[in-house]
């Protein structure tokens, strides 16, 4: 298994915990808008990073942007595998193609 499924595995573990006891917990509980508004931050943060031209930080803040995407999916219900299985569906397909398709 790879380290983003894993992760995937445990954020839904994670799902009926105490948020006391657990961040991924609080933020779940939260609801999906609060994860949503969380994913868009570190975003924003890998963002600024890259355009700073700070590798070290922008790998930091693209692991935290990777957690926070998955917490957002799990806060919608949304088995990372579903996200997987839409990748391998566009696997070979140029982007320009499949951009006009939709």
């Amino acid at each position: 298994m790879n380290i983003l499924a894993d992760l995937a595995q445990t954020i839904d573990a994670r799902k009926g915990a105490n948020p006391d006891s657990s961040w991924t917990a609080k933020l779940l509980s939260r609801g999906p808008e609060k994860c949503a508004e969380k994913f868009g931050e570190e975003a924003i943060e890998a963002i600024i990073a890259c355009t700073k031209g700070d590798r070290d930080e922008l790998v930091y803040e693209c692991a935290d942007t990777l957690y926070h995407m998955l917490v957002m999916l799990a806060a919608r219900d949304v088995p990372f595998d579903e996200v997987l299985a839409e990748l391998k569906r566009r696997s070979g397909i140029s982007g320009i193609e499949e951009k006009a398709a939709r």
